[in-house]
């Protein structure tokens, strides 16, 4: 099994690169899907962040607002890190679960935007950071996600500096290319995966 991270700043295209490598075979663990899972309804992910925050970060139906939480957090560094000590441990330990029920011969891709931030590199086998310009993640957030460019500035401020994710990198993935570019680099860099997978272990 080759365990690989896949980072990168929001808005840098990170998303599309993980479905790429699930269409060549990857197994992905994604970390923001896992995030939504444990404070689904009715989960102990979710009291606790109520918690923490109030009944005001729940919707109607019961769901957590999303929206409203970020809102609160990303101005916020502590209460960031209140909300990390919630949710973190709890996406670590399910994880783990998803990994272990993947094959030995399986290219895991862990999809982990906080990578960088949260010294995770060592856990992995080699880093992938999805990189582009802080100008390009910041039209892509205003342009495609429909975030003001106040909310997207906070959402870029509150990640890793550019140089720090590129710093842990072991293979970067330039995303500031056509799409035809980005699909060819992709393809290259599953070939080297699986090759790396299926070398004998030392």
């Amino acid at each position: 099994m080759l365990k690989v991270g896949l980072t990168g700043g929001i808005g840098a295209g990170k998303s599309e690169v993980s479905r790429l490598l699930v269409e060549h075979g990857a197994v992905l663990i994604d970390a923001d899907r896992i995030a939504r899972e444990v404070v689904a309804p009715g989960t102990p992910g979710l009291a606790a962040v109520v918690d923490a925050f109030g009944k005001d970060v729940l919707a109607p139906d019961g769901s957590l607002d999303r929206p409203r939480l970020g809102s609160i957090v990303f101005a916020d560094p502590e209460k960031l890190a209140v909300l990390n000590s919630i949710v973190h441990p709890l996406v670590g330990a399910r994880s783990r679960e998803l990994e272990d029920a993947a094959s030995e011969e399986a290219v895991v891709v862990h999809d982990v935007p906080l990578l960088a931030e949260n010294g995770l590199g060592p856990l992995y086998d080699l880093v992938i950071v999805v990189d582009a310009s802080p100008e390009t993640q910041l039209d892509r957030l205003v342009r495609l996600r429909g975030m003001t460019e106040e909310d997207a500035r906070a959402r870029m401020a509150a990640q890793a500096p550019r140089e720090k994710r590129l710093e842990i990198a072991d293979i970067v993935i330039d995303n500031e290319v056509p799409r035809e570019d980005l699909e060819r680099r992709v393809r290259d860099v599953w070939a080297d995966l699986v090759r790396r997978a299926h070398q004998p272990q030392e």
